[in-house]
């Protein structure tokens, strides 16, 4: 089969590879019909993932078709088309219990990370009972990728542990895929005001299109002032960071009223500057983060009454086999106006 492998730091290269088999009874090998590429691939690429090795298959998101079950998989069978969870679960760790499925003692984020993942024609999915959900039929299968890992990554990690409220005053620093996941899904708890934050005049228009009730600009001046402005300086209830360098969290813990909360969301690769000597005094709260997806079964009804549309994310569209090319584009997503990209394997 054809996989989509790391070379080391801004190298990959799409190769041959052995097609995965069965290695305990709770696999399941699943054909991939259509995945994506993630900022977290991106760094990956760039080298701030160092438990990530060379020869390894990237990808973490997907929808299939079941090829092959082990003897221990009961809720699955060959034929079910299934969406993939970019988190590993075996569903009886003391974590898994909790819902804390990022943090599975024989799970978590493996997928395109310790083992190889879906960008590629066919992927192994260990604990298959409890990392995949049934695709119902008639199901937008493209939106269903966003179900993989963006849209409950935004919620989780954004939304939940930000604690949006009604009538909250939300900031959002990044409007790539997983801020505007946030953005989409801050709206389920009705705020008074979404702030969406980038250097992109395109993404910030189109986070307009999909809820946001003011921009700011940071290409265009201090983001700081533009969001205290905009809130009769008193700053937000919420500020969510959904980019992962320091410049982005600095503006976040700059923006929080006292009692607000600072939820990061991005993957960090470099030390940030954490100015307690000032929020110690504001009350506020910080929470991080890897996403565990206990969310999906609820917002895959939520995709399916079309509260949520995350299908509007896509911008382009690729066979697997222009995967390098696919990946110069959403490496350049602000030239190329990208924001998701699916590559489909029919």
């Amino acid at each position: 089969m054809k996989a989509l492998v790391y070379r080391g730091p801004k190298k990959k290269e799409w190769i041959e590879k052995d097609k995965p088999k069965i290695e305990k009874p709770t696999d399941a090998i699943v054909k991939i019909m259509k995945t994506t590429i993630c900022g977290t691939d991106l760094h990956i690429l760039s080298g701030d993932v160092p438990t990530v090795t060379e020869g390894r298959t990237l990808g973490h998101e997907g929808v299939g078709i079941v090829e092959e079950v082990g003897s221990g998989v009961n809720n699955f069978k060959p034929g079910d088309k299934v969406l993939l969870s970019c988190v590993t679960s075996c569903g009886r760790c003391d974590y898994c219990k909790k819902q804390m499925y990022a943090h599975c003692e024989d799970g978590g984020w493996i997928l395109g990370h310790l083992i190889d993942g879906t960008q590629a024609e066919y992927v192994r999915i260990p604990y298959a009972d409890t990392s995949m959900y049934h695709i119902p039929d008639g199901a937008d299968e493209e939106a269903l990728v966003m179900l993989s890992d963006i849209l409950p990554t935004g919620f989780e990690i954004g939304v939940i542990n930000g604690e949006v409220k009604p009538g909250s005053v939300v900031a959002i620093v990044g409007a790539g895929p997983v801020g505007i996941s946030a953005l989409l899904t801050a709206q389920l708890y009705s705020p008074a005001e979404i702030i969406m934050i980038d250097l992109d005049e395109s993404r910030l228009e189109l986070a307009k299109k999909f809820g946001a009730t003011k921009t700011v600009n940071s290409s265009k001046g201090d983001a700081v002032e533009g969001v205290m402005s905009l809130t009769n300086g008193e700053g937000v209830d919420v500020a969510i960071e959904a980019v992962g360098f320091p410049v982005t969290f600095d503006i976040c813990q700059h923006i929080l009223k006292p009692g607000g909360r600072l939820a990061n969301i991005g993957v960090h690769g470099k030390p940030v500057e954490l100015h307690l000597e000032q929020l110690w005094i504001r009350n506020v709260k910080i929470t991080t983060g890897l996403v565990s997806t206990y969310t999906t079964p609820m917002l895959l009804k939520t995709v399916q009454s079309d509260k949520i549309k995350p299908a509007e994310l896509i911008t382009h569209r690729f066979p697997l086999e222009e995967i390098m090319q696919a990946y110069e584009v959403f490496g350049n997503a602000a030239k190329e106006k990208a924001l998701k990209v699916i590559l489909y394997n029919d």
